[in-house]
């Protein structure tokens, strides 16, 4: 029994994930462990502090002015980035599964964006979105003004309190084809049976897609809302190439890097690094849990 449990195989089956176990278990698991005690420490500074100080960091982190903000712009971001992604997504999804000619061109016209750093599309829509008036005028603010279109013209990422709403934008022009991808695959998926037979029985096609094709894809829509949330939580990138580092624009991530090698305030930064990281397992953790147990049952 043991000779068998034991073959040759499964000796060279371990033998080749151990190194990938191993270095999860080091740089992944291991370094969030070290963050958890550098984040109850007092560690402000270039020299290493482990002065333990219990909750301190976090309990400051609920009080300061500074993080409400970044609680308040993540929700904004999430809210609109999720959102417009998940409805442009479907839209361009469903215009493509209709048999459009040249359906190769423009799948690959909207998954091209995903190819593009978020540095790279934070630079080309900081142009885009210049909110210089007058002759400095460019981008989306000109087009509008020789458009006719004043009243679209704005100040985009620099207006205090909605400014985080404009940097979503060239955040869902990214991920959208993405989404439609998820989308586009889940609608190939579903049966043209199904579909016959609710035209048969009258049904108009809005009615197809409320009732019987838009249930169907929930699964597609559940799975694009936990990668694009914890893409929102995490966005770091795109914030600092489009509107650097203003506060009233901050979000998490971009605070701890501040905090951490800006202020050298190691065991604050470490403690918003866990609330992040704590923020994305709230979303993730359920997921999993749901599709090992519906995989168990099957």
């Amino acid at each position: 029994m043991v000779r068998k449990r034991f073959d040759k195989d499964t000796i060279l089956a371990i033998a080749l994930v151990s190194p990938s176990i191993l270095a999860v278990m080091v740089f992944i698991y291991g370094f969030i462990a070290w963050s958890v005690r550098v984040s109850v420490s007092d560690w402000i500074g270039l020299l290493p502090n482990y002065e333990f100080i219990g909750l301190q960091n976090y309990i400051g982190l609920l009080r300061d002015p500074r993080f409400h903000i970044d609680i308040r712009n993540t929700i904004i971001f999430t809210t609109l980035f999720v959102g417009g992604c998940l409805f442009l997504g479907l839209g361009l999804a469903i215009l493509l599964d209709q048999g459009l000619r040249g359906e190769n061109f423009f799948r690959s016209l909207f998954l091209f964006p995903m190819a593009i750093s978020f540095i790279v599309t934070g630079v080309v829509w900081r142009w885009l979105m210049n909110p210089a008036m007058g002759s400095r005028m460019s981008g989306l603010n000109l087009l509008f003004d020789s458009l006719g279109l004043d009243f679209l013209i704005n100040k985009w990422h620099t207006t205090p309190n909605w400014g985080i709403a404009a940097i979503a934008i060239p955040a869902i022009w990214q991920m959208s084809g993405y989404t439609m991808a998820l989308y586009l695959g889940g609608l190939r998926a579903i049966p043209e049976s199904l579909r016959e037979a609710a035209r048969v029985d009258g049904a108009s096609e809005f009615y197809i897609y409320r009732r019987i094709v838009l249930p169907l894809l929930w699964p597609v829509t559940l799975s694009a809302m936990i990668i694009l949330g914890h893409i929102s939580l995490k966005v770091f990138d795109l914030i600092i190439a489009v509107a650097g580092k203003q506060v009233a624009l901050d979000v998490p991530s971009v605070y701890m890097w501040t905090t951490t090698f800006d202020g050298q305030f190691y065991g604050r930064g470490a403690a918003i690094g866990i609330m992040l990281l704590l923020s994305v397992a709230v979303l993730v953790i359920p997921y999993l849990y749901q599709t090992l147990r519906e995989e168990s049952t099957t």
